[in-house]
């Protein structure tokens, strides 16, 4: 009887600390608030569109003024230097009342960005240019 009691106790330990653990906030974006206007968001408008080629296009829009488009393709399939296109834009309202809006492609030489609001580093001066000694 003893062993019984003792084994409940350990089990109602267990799943005390268990919830403790499950009620942590988690790490990463914060959820919105259900008051939010993001929380109520609804979409108003998608499309997806998948080719019997590979290649695809969607789009979609929401409530909060989320706007998404993209489309895919496969370059060069079937030789030596075959890549996955995709390329798109996405735009949505800041929290200083801003839209922000960022064009991507991502292809065969990487994924690149580009918005007014991207910080870009300044220009490389070529080799051999100004403050190089020549003979």
């Amino acid at each position: 009887m003893q062993m019984l009691t003792y084994s409940y106790a350990v089990a109602a330990l267990a799943i005390c600390c268990l919830s403790s653990i499950a009620a942590q906030p988690q790490r990463g974006l914060p959820q919105p608030r259900s008051n939010s206007f993001d929380a109520n968001a609804a979409i108003l408008k998608q499309n997806f569109d998948l080719n019997p080629d590979g290649s695809y296009q969607y789009n979609y829009e929401t409530s909060n003024g989320i706007r998404a488009d993209e489309a895919g393709y496969l370059k060069n399939p079937g030789s030596q230097i075959e890549a996955q296109v995709m390329q798109g834009s996405y735009s949505y309202t800041g929290p200083d009342g801003i839209v922000y809006t960022i064009t991507y492609i991502a292809d065969e030489n990487g994924f690149r960005a580009e918005g007014a609001h991207i910080p870009t580093p300044p220009p490389v001066r070529p080799a051999g240019g100004p403050g190089r000694f020549f003979k």
